[in-house]
């Protein structure tokens, strides 16, 4: 018969594990009690407290006693965290085995449990608590004391959403960044170094002089945008990736047409930082609180409730008659309750903002049964990955406790690519889902798409209307539904609820009535600036809405005096101009642009940033090099050409011209009035004006 384990015969490594919990869990406690908890002597607890000191894994102070004799205070470290995880595991994969094989000769069976790879493996009901990556609340505030002398890095938005959710379990089983080995399995067959599953780089991205001042064993502060200390983190790796790699394997082509490829490219750090996290606070949220709930908040609620089963519905889009059809049609086909768990994280670029969002969602929810369907908000950055994302999705769900996920046509697509096809077929994200449910362990409902039957009144999924010939069959699109609302046009209430299109009026009212951009671009003397105050003028005489003039020449004396004509000055001094056209766009002004703006990659940043408020208009001022220099009245390519000035647009410094803008004027034998009058036409046609 097995030998069952006791506390007087534990391994060193369990005597380990075992005191960095004691310490992590009750710090205040007396050496005499630390001992008895672990079951060991005080001659072997002083030698252990030695060995992690030694190891870095604690610190030890003193601290006065109540009767004035010398006592001891310990704390764990941010590696001493991330040990005692890793310490964890390991515990629980031998108990387990021991379970394994006391099990098998109790019965002569085996119990039917998945093979111990990691904590999630175990975790086979959906309502019992995973693993978080938070020390106990003593611990943080000491850790908080303790990071703030280390090395900060500044996390960017996205990496604040991949962070809550590695340390409230919502990405388990990891345990923190990905490491180098970790990040090319997933990269290459989607699978972390020990073979688990795991479709989706999660890394983090930095500058590469930061990466220079940081060293492999490395302890960091990792702080959200404000300065708090979210976490810290032991750095294990540090790597440039392929990006073109990584691009080609997870989001199927190295195409910057795609939001996420556009990112790694053109924002993303150009190194990889990967360790282990130890989880400190959550980051902060004042909006939704009550709707906002961890992985083991919704599992406590579903034990609450006595859910068995429960649906998950991914939505990063308001709520409309369709989808109601669709998730009541899912819940009813897996027998299961209904969690709408949409992401008000990053989605895609020009998607309404998630407060809307929320309200829409709110607006519905009576629309459903209250005691088989809730809804909780997941701060999840969407990467549109498409296949990948959905068994990503699947995962997340998974740790959130659902036993049952969504997953519609083009799940989480990013619509075209560059030769304007769609970056991945309708079902493959379903197909690619079907083909791992089994090892993830949530299994899939899968829709086709939803329309809607006049003759019947209502929805059924488009591939199986026998009658398709002899009924009629509607349905708006996203982009008509975008359409409408621009034009303030009716929309029936077979598609949406009057309350979603109410919050969606109040958001996006008229494009008549919204801020918009005007966006010009060409060489230096191409006729920018002229065309630009003609039109000011033109529109302040129309009058409605204030007028802003952001010429290049005005802002690099006010706003960019500081900097020079380098491609990464030039970039800051662009996005500068997008940030201040974004809050004119947002409040409802004209924002006029002026710039050279020589990059296709900075003016596509500065457009998703307006449109998230208003309308873009960019228009190029198409005077070729030659004329520009004819007109040439401050001598400037003069200069160039004789290398006085250096990156110089047109000369010596490249100039991307729009592939498709949304209008382009001729300047020469044009005058500037007619220019002008050009671009209001546009505004009119576009109902700006």
């Amino acid at each position: 018969m097995a030998t069952p384990v006791t506390k007087s015969n534990l391994t060193e490594e369990d005597q380990i594990f075992l005191l960095l919990r004691q310490l992590d869990t009750v710090p205040g406690a007396s050496q005499r009690a630390t001992a008895a908890a672990i079951g060991i002597s005080l001659g072997r607890l002083n030698a252990l407290l030695r060995d992690v000191a030694d190891a870095g894994l604690i610190t030890i102070s003193e601290r006065a006693g109540p009767d004035k004799r010398q006592r001891f205070a310990y704390t764990l470290t941010s590696r001493g965290g991330a040990e005692m995880r890793h310490l964890t595991d390991s515990f629980l994969a031998r108990k387990l085995a021991e379970f394994e094989a006391l099990h098998a000769e109790l019965t002569g069976t085996t119990s039917g449990r998945v093979p111990f790879k990691n904590r999630n493996s175990i975790m086979e009901n959906n309502l019992a608590p995973i693993p978080e990556l938070y020390v106990s609340y003593e611990s943080a505030q000491k850790l908080k004391v303790e990071a703030g002398d280390l090395t900060s890095h500044d996390l960017t938005p996205r990496q604040i959403c991949d962070l809550e959710l590695l340390m409230n379990g919502g990405f388990n089983p990891l345990k923190g960044f990905l490491s180098e080995e970790d990040y090319n399995g997933v990269v290459e067959n989607m699978r972390l170094a020990d073979g688990t599953l795991w479709p989706m780089p999660i890394t983090l991205d930095v500058s590469e002089d930061f990466a220079a001042s940081i060293e492999a064993g490395q302890d960091i502060a990792l702080r959200d945008q404000e300065g708090v200390i979210l976490a810290t983190m032991t750095v294990t790796d540090k790597w440039e990736p392929n990006k073109a790699r990584e691009a080609e394997k997870v989001f199927g082509a190295d195409d910057d047409a795609h939001p996420a490829v556009n990112y790694l490219h053109n924002q993303a750090g150009k190194i990889y930082l990967g360790g282990p996290v130890v989880g400190i606070q959550q980051p902060v949220h004042y909006d939704f609180r009550g709707r906002r709930d961890t992985p083991n908040e919704l599992r406590a609620y579903f034990r609450k409730l006595g859910w068995r089963k429960v649906v998950a519905f991914q939505t990063r889009n308001p709520l409309h008659r369709a989808h109601q059809e669709l998730t009541f049609r899912a819940a009813r086909e897996a027998q299961a309750n209904l969690l709408i768990h949409p992401v008000v994280g990053m989605t895609k670029p020009g998607d309404v903002d998630h407060f809307t969002r929320v309200r829409c969602y709110e607006a519905v929810l009576d629309q459903y049964p209250s005691a088989t369907t809730s809804m909780s908000l997941l701060n999840l950055a969407m990467r549109m990955a498409g296949p990948r994302e959905a068994v990503w999705h699947g995962l997340i769900r998974k740790n959130h406790g659902c036993t049952h996920f969504i997953v519609g046509r083009d799940h989480a697509g990013p619509g075209k690519n560059s030769a304007g096809e769609d970056f991945y077929g309708a079902y493959d994200a379903q197909d690619l889902f079907r083909a791992h449910q089994e090892e993830m362990g949530i299994e899939m409902v899968d829709f086709k798409h939803m329309v809607y039957v006049q003759e019947r009144a209502q929805y059924e999924p488009a591939d199986e209307i026998k009658d398709a010939d002899d009924v009629t069959i509607l349905n708006i699109s996203g982009t008509e539904l975008r359409r409408r609302l621009a034009e303030g046009l009716e929309i029936p209430e077979w598609f949406s609820f009057p309350e979603v299109v109410t919050e969606l009026r109040r958001t996006k009212p008229p494009r008549s009535q919204q801020g918009f951009t005007v966006f010009f671009t060409g060489f230096s003397g191409s006729g920018k600036s002229t065309i630009a105050n003609a039109l000011m003028v033109k529109l302040m005489e129309m009058g409605g809405r204030p007028v802003t003039l952001l010429d290049g020449d005005i802002v690099r004396k006010n706003l960019s005096s500081e900097l020079g004509f380098s491609k990464e000055h030039r970039d800051l001094n662009i996005r500068r101009i997008g940030y201040v056209a974004s809050e004119i766009t947002k409040n409802g002004g004209i924002a006029i642009c002026a710039p050279i703006a020589p990059y296709a990659t900075t003016r596509r940043a500065v457009r998703e940033d307006i449109e998230s408020f208003g309308a873009f208009v960019e228009v190029h001022v198409a005077t070729s090099i030659e004329e520009c220099e004819r007109r040439d009245r401050k001598g400037l390519y003069k200069l160039a050409r004789e290398g006085k000035i250096k990156e110089f647009t047109g000369i010596s410094d490249p100039y991307d011209v729009p592939v498709d803008p949304e209008l382009a004027v001729e300047t020469e034998n044009v005058d500037v009035d007619n220019c002008a009058h050009q671009v209001l036409l546009k505004l009119e046609s576009m109902g700006l004006i």
